[in-house]
């Protein structure tokens, strides 16, 4: 518990006290209810240690026979920077984490808030109030939406005021969908109009949105398709091709090295030859590289949204290596006569 504690205030005294709020919105949204001061803490001592590696394995050897002032400031200079950076590197995946996973409960709660006004509407039409219609409207297969709907609901039932409190609740999630709706029900509650009819356009309007980005995305099939299949065969058979063609041109080159032919247009002699295994590895990274940008278009191309496509990235990336590796292999064996 010690040492908890201690991670905790190592933790809050390394978050400046104007970011705390922003940071503190940020994990409410992403559905923690407090900040992980304790992980910062952690983190920050796991930066030390990895400087630590750094700097006596690595460093100290190149700077141990410089001048007294000198090596002060380069050994000042890394246990500075080294943590600092790595500090920023892990805080900026933390917030990328975070985002997506605010961005995944916003759209969640999207697919459903037709259903959820569908269900106030009836209650409504049954004679119920605004307030009570809200109330009984929240069912537990409505998930992250039964939540926000419930804590609007206390807050109205506490004393505080029903626009605000939507309002509230529109703000807390980049969702213009949520927003739009919620705006639009404010000002129907606010004129005294019969809500349950707005209700029933609202739910028609997101219906109808619903069914657009579901004819986009069928729409858009072909070109999905077509960059997918660049990103699993094409590329890494033509890899796999080049690699075996660069191996047999090698091949022939060393046997020609040693022989003196005249009037010939290629020259076997002279000049650096390309390093097979160098080509692997570049092979690997730029198949690696266009899985992950062809997945964002493809999320782009489908969603209209980057975020969305995350989730193929290992699927493209461990497919067309596969695909690279397997491809490799039998193509070896074709050309192993020609060698």
């Amino acid at each position: 518990m010690k040492q908890i504690k201690i991670f905790s205030s190592i933790g809050r005294a390394f978050i400046p006290k104007k970011l705390r709020p922003t940071i503190s919105e940020q994990y409410f949204k992403a559905g923690y209810p407090d900040v992980p001061y304790t992980l910062f803490g952690a983190l920050f001592y796991l930066t030390l240690f990895i400087t630590y590696f750094v700097y006596f394995p690595m460093v100290f050897t190149l700077i141990k026979d410089l001048s007294s002032i000198l090596f002060l400031v380069f050994t000042f200079l890394l246990w500075v920077i080294v943590p600092l950076f790595l500090s920023a590197v892990i805080m900026l995946g933390l917030y990328f984490y975070n985002d997506i996973k605010i961005f995944n409960r916003t759209k969640n709660m999207e697919e459903i808030l037709g259903d959820y006004l569908t269900l106030v509407s009836t209650n409504l039409k049954g004679g119920m109030s605004f307030e009570n219609a809200l109330w009984n409207a929240i069912r537990p297969e409505f998930g992250l939406l039964a939540e926000e709907m419930g804590l609007v609901s206390k807050r109205v039932m506490t004393g505080n005021d029903l626009s605000e409190s939507l309002m509230e609740f529109a703000k807390k999630y980049p969702s213009p969908i949520i927003r739009r709706s919620m705006n639009l029900i404010i000002s129907e509650v606010n004129s005294g109009g019969k809500i349950s009819h707005l209700m029933d356009r609202v739910v028609g309007d997101l219906k109808k949105t619903r069914l657009l980005k579901l004819e986009m995305a069928a729409s858009t099939l072909t070109y999905i398709i077509f960059i997918s299949a660049i990103i699993i065969f094409i590329s890494p058979v033509l890899f796999s091709l080049s690699y075996q063609l660069l191996d047999i041109m090698l091949s022939f080159m060393g046997r020609f090295a040693g022989l003196t032919v005249t009037n010939m247009p290629i020259s076997f002699t002279g000049g650096e030859t390309i390093d097979p295994l160098a080509f692997k590895r570049f092979s690997f990274f730029a198949i690696s590289i266009i899985s992950i940008f062809a997945s964002m278009i493809i999320s782009i191309i489908q969603k209209g949204d980057i975020r969305s496509g995350l989730k193929y990235i290992p699927i493209f990336w461990v497919s067309s290596i596969l695909v690279y590796v397997v491809s490799g292999s039998i193509l070896s064996g074709i050309f192993s006569g020609l060698v």
